[in-house]
Formats: C-alpha cells, structure tokens, sequence
C-alpha cells in the first residue's frame, strides 16, 4: 500500500514537471513580435510569429516588438547659432525592423535611441538661427530624421519621422519680435502709401496732358467744379471771360477792397 502511495506521488510530481517543462519550452510569438534565440549564450536565429518551441534550460530568449514606437523627447534647452536661447520640445516615430541587430549591436535599443534622439536635436538645432527655428521646421524635422536614421541603421532601426511640438521663447524674445513685425506692417503700409500718391500723381499727369490737348475738355472740367461749388450757395463765383476775364477780376478785387477800407474808417 505505500508502495503504491510512493508511486503515485512519484508520478504525480513527474507529470507535473513534465507538465512545467511543456509549457516553458512553448512560447506564443504574437504577429508584431519576434523572439531572438540564444542557445548557452550563442546566437540561433529569429522566431515567430506562432508557436515557438526553445530549450527550456539552454535557451534564452529576448522579446522584441516590430510596432511602430513614440517617445516624447524631453523639452532640451537650445541656443541658436544667433546666440538665442529657446526651448524645444520634439516627438520620435520608430520601429525595430531587425530583431536581430536591435538584440545584439545595442543594449537596450529604446534607450539608446531616446537620448540620441536627445543629442541631435540639440546638435542640429544648434546650427541654425532663430528665423529658420520658427519658419523652416518641417526642413528641420526632415533634416534630424535623416541625421537620426543614419546613426541608428547599424541598431536595426528604421526613424520614420520627427516631429517638433512646441518652441519656447523668452518673454523679451517674444516682446522682440511682436515689435518686429510690428515695424514690418508699419513699413508695408507706408510703402502702399507712397504706391498709391504715386499713382495718383501719374494720373493727374496724364489728366493735364489730355486737357491741354482739348481745351473744351478744360472748360467742361471748370464748369463741373463751379458746380460743385455752387452747392454751398455761400460764396460769391466769379466767372471772366476770355477778353477781359483777368482785368475785370483786378477790378472787382479792387473794388471790394476799397469798399471795405471805406467802411472801416470812423
């Protein structure tokens, strides 16, 4: 009877080692990932995705995600090749596309590319002015996405972009430029200004041209302007004629003068 207790219990613990052995030794690789296999510490291949079976005492595996991956590059303190201090903050899309490298070049591929992420914006950004900061960012994302993907190739990594969120400034920075474009619309409106007097002084030019080809144009022009005067029924129009039109006007100006000096005396 204890015999048969003592072999009970016996299987009992190898069915379950067995049972422990089994399901170490299998391993479900979903289709985004791949399990890079190391055999008593040399390198065997890439696995998966499925159903993967390894060693469980001689092999070691390292899992690794083929998913696209975004870290937010901390805000990094950047001065400009004008001497600038500003801010940037910067956000990195990429992805392992070989398992293999990203095991074996690197220790840890997503830290390392976040602080290389870090070094080259800092570097390049260093290199560029304030005016380019602000206008030319997508050139400058393009530009640290290429400087990123070179330097991360050897890894097995694949940059797929990069892109600036944010650029701080510092308040007389910022009062700086509101001033700056301030004198540019100032500027821009003078010169629409100056445009528009030249313009009209153009076509005064060529109004007195044409009057003084058609004097009947002149007379009809005189005629409209009394008119208008007119209206205010508050002055006194004088009208000379062709003949005596300058000394009759000498004459009435001097009547009136002398009416005037006439009244004034006691």
């Amino acid at each position: 009877m204890a015999d048969e207790v003592l072999v009970l219990v016996i299987a009992f613990f190898l069915i379950l080692f067995l049972l422990i052995v089994v399901g170490s030794a299998v391993k479900v690789v979903r289709e985004y990932e791949r399990r890079v296999i190391f055999r008593l510490g040399r390198l065997m291949g890439i696995k998966g995705p499925g159903v993967v079976f390894i060693w469980p005492i001689f092999d070691r595996t390292v899992l690794v995600d083929l998913r696209t991956i975004a870290i937010d590059v901390p805000k990094q303190q950047i001065v400009t090749r004008d001497n600038v201090s500003v801010q940037v903050d910067a956000v990195v899309y990429y992805r392992a596309f070989d398992p293999q490298k990203a095991v074996v070049q690197v220790q840890n591929y997503m830290l390392a590319t976040n602080l290389l992420a870090q070094t080259t914006l800092r570097d390049v950004l260093g290199q560029v002015e304030l005016d380019d900061l602000l206008s030319k960012r997508e050139e400058l994302n393009k530009r640290i996405q290429e400087h990123l993907d070179t330097q991360t190739d050897p890894w097995g990594i694949k940059v797929q972009s990069v892109t600036m969120r944010d650029v701080s400034l510092p308040d007389t920075m910022v009062r700086a430029i509101a001033k700056q474009a301030e004198a540019e619309r100032e500027r821009r409106s003078r010169v629409i200004m100056a445009e528009g007097e030249f313009q009209a002084a153009q076509k005064m030019l060529d109004a007195a041209r044409l009057y003084q080809d058609a004097p009947s144009a002149m007379k009809l022009r005189e005629l409209q302007t009394l008119a208008e005067i007119a209206r205010e029924k508050n002055l006194i129009i004088i009208t000379p004629t062709a003949a005596s039109g300058t000394a009759d006007a000498a004459a009435i100006s001097t009547a009136i003068s002398r009416s005037g000096r006439g009244k004034a005396e006691p």
